[in-house]
């Protein structure tokens, strides 16, 4: 059970390593992009080109009972599949559902967890096997993979590599079940965060954080919302930056050519930014930008009522 491309490595390691998928269930195709084309999710892809049986319930618990027990499971497998799965769901598998969670849990349940973990500047960042539970992300664990945070990283590029792990731990914590030396770990509740759904107004930048803040919100939200400034009538999206020293109001562009780029002043530091995207543009190397577009130094970077 799964739906982005944060799911498919898990789905592809299970299929590689002679686990018998018999059925895969995913979000139902959804309009989405420019011209808001309705497109399979990329686990109905992988599916469909492997010829697994595919099934798209507008919500598993109403409708996707009768199905799942048709297949008579041993194990369900989730990977970010965005729904809540009920008792009755979890009842059907003997062996129980694992869950692939992109965080070290207790911290970050919900459904963004790799962004809030840049969002907040944690310092490592990895993936948590569970079994899942009623409620959300609140199960046993199983296994653990963490790193420390490469901070020039964005959501997106942090995902593809989480994805990979992800898929890895999965196996393992499937070979220690087999082999019975799989011990599950109650996670502690007061330790336990749980972060909201994005929301497209959190790209608006708070210019009175620290550079390193700032750097985190602009790397947490890209791919989306993805942070904007207001710029000439239009909005530029800021899509990779990084700290640097820096003094001056927040908001406020202190360095603005195509040898330094762009820098803007923060509550404390400042930020480079080093990738940007104009209004009906494609994202470019802010210092290629600046060849052909002037951003004046002083220019004031903040929303205006």
């Amino acid at each position: 059970m799964g739906t982005p491309e944060f799911a498919v490595p898990s789905l592809r390691a299970l299929c590689e390593h002679g686990y018998e998928v018999v059925g895969v269930f995913t979000q139902p195709d959804r309009p989405s992009g420019r011209g808001n084309k309705v497109r399979k999710s990329p686990v109905k892809v992988y599916a469909e080109a492997a010829g697994i049986p595919v099934f798209q319930p507008e919500k598993i618990r109403r409708d996707g009972v009768e199905d799942l027990s048709r297949l008579q499971p041993d194990l369900c497998v989730t990977a970010a599949f965005g729904q809540i799965l009920s008792q009755e769901i979890l009842d059907i598998p003997p062996m129980g559902t694992v869950n692939v969670h992109a965080s070290l849990l207790p911290r970050h349940r919900g459904s963004a967890p790799i962004a809030w973990a840049i969002l907040q500047g944690d310092a490592e960042i990895g993936v948590t096997t569970m079994l899942t539970a009623r409620g959300i992300d609140n199960g046993d664990m199983l296994l653990k993979a963490s790193q420390v945070r490469d901070v020039s990283l964005t959501c997106g590029e942090m995902t593809e590599k989480l994805s990979q792990i992800g898929a890895d731990l999965l196996l393992s914590t499937l070979r220690e079940m087999e082999a019975g030396t799989l011990v599950p770990e109650k996670q502690k509740e007061e330790d336990m965060t749980y972060d909201p759904m994005l929301q497209k107004e959190m790209g608006i930048i708070d210019w009175t954080q620290s550079g390193a803040q700032v750097r985190d919100r602009i790397h947490g939200l890209n791919p989306w919302p993805a942070c904007t400034v207001p710029f000439e009538g239009g909005r530029l999206k800021l899509l990779r930056a990084q700290a640097v020293e820096g003094e001056g109001k927040p908001g406020t562009v202190l360095i603005s050519d195509s040898r330094e780029g762009l820098v803007i002043a923060c509550g404390e530091g400042a930020v480079r930014i080093l990738e940007m995207q104009a209004s009906g543009g494609r994202a470019m190397a802010a210092k290629d930008y600046l060849r052909g577009h002037a951003i004046d130094v002083g220019t004031i970077l903040e929303e205006t009522e």
